[in-house]
């Protein structure tokens, strides 16, 4: 899919690219390729004079080949966009931008390539149509997909915060079954899952917006809103860690209460087991093979065993629960 924008008053405008004569008749300022066709590419490098790596978003790319500078001018970075689902996972987008060579059509224009859908995309492009101005170059959308990721992962953040406060509810009543345990422990895994791709996320965003006001291309003002950026991912790193703690204290919990469960079982049985230890001891005195037994001279003697054995057994019952040892 290709996805061109240009700055209409202020605002950013999609225009619909059915041929390379549409892709011709427009000055873009930002080409999205969301998982282009080879027909697509054709028509980007037809028309921009813009030839596409074929590893532009491969995952295994070497770290430190993620941001770097062409021969002729041509800036790439390779960033990774957090995607917050019921599997939360990366989604990796590459940025070509040509700001040295006015010659070619490429000049001025955001070239970003992606194999799937990010939500950062959407909200961005949501914004820049209903906030005038906020869009100059091509500079400002990536500076603005890269604070949009920043807000998105600070939503991320307090999404969990809001699902460990009702979970924390249930944990910190005092009673909690095993099968609910089980449930909370998963969904803490997930949780804590989730907070550490948002703490990747963040520091992949901040080696990102680095590289950008290393390579002297902002203006001042566009440099300040890169280092607000900066600031406002160092503010998400305290949350992240706050979360890892609370995470940990909840995952402690849980993990008490399903030791306090099986005590309490294993609690059950050790006094069962003493409980009927003098029982045991009566049933086996007499079932011994004495050359006299009572039982067969006294016509109660096997009603007074067994009166003996059931009374041997409440007796000590009888005290287990005086001391509550049976709650």
């Amino acid at each position: 899919m290709l996805n061109v924008f240009i700055l209409v008053n202020g605002r950013l405008v999609q225009k619909d690219i059915e041929t390379l004569h549409d892709l011709a008749q427009v000055q873009p300022v930002w080409v999205d390729m969301e998982s282009p066709t080879e027909e697509e590419k054709f028509w980007v490098k037809q028309h921009f004079s813009l030839l596409i790596p074929d590893d532009a978003v491969d995952d295994d790319i070497e770290e430190s080949a993620r941001f770097y500078e062409e021969d002729n001018g041509e800036l790439h970075i390779r960033s990774d966009f957090l995607i917050d689902d019921e599997k939360p996972r990366y989604v990796r987008v590459a940025f070509i931008m040509n700001l040295q060579n006015p010659n070619l059509r490429s000049h001025n224009v955001l070239f970003s390539i992606r194999e799937d859908d990010v939500p950062v995309f959407r909200l961005f492009r949501l914004r820049a149509r209903r906030i005038p101005g906020l869009i100059e170059d091509c500079k400002e959308v990536l500076l603005n997909l890269f604070d949009t990721d920043a807000e998105y992962s600070a939503d991320s953040l307090e999404w969990i915060y809001d699902e460990l406060d009702s979970a924390s509810q249930g944990i910190l009543s005092g009673v909690l079954s095993d099968e609910q345990a089980s449930e909370v422990l998963g969904s803490i895994a997930r949780y804590e899952d989730l907070n550490g791709k948002i703490r990747r996320n963040m520091m992949d965003t901040r080696r990102a917006v680095s590289f950008l006001m290393r390579s002297k291309i902002l203006s001042a003002e566009q440099f300040e809103d890169a280092r607000q950026i900066l600031r406002d991912i160092e503010s998400l790193d305290s949350h992240t860690a706050f979360l890892f703690d609370k995470i940990n204290f909840l995952m402690d919990a849980t993990v008490g209460f399903i030791n306090i469960n099986q005590s309490k079982i294993i609690k059950l049985f050790s006094v069962a087991s003493v409980a009927l230890l003098p029982p045991t001891l009566i049933a086996s005195v007499y079932g011994m093979n004495f050359q006299f037994m009572p039982e067969l001279s006294w016509k109660y003697g096997y009603p007074f065993a067994i009166a003996m054995m059931v009374a041997s057994a409440l007796i000590p019952m009888m005290y287990f629960r005086s001391k509550g040892w049976l709650k």
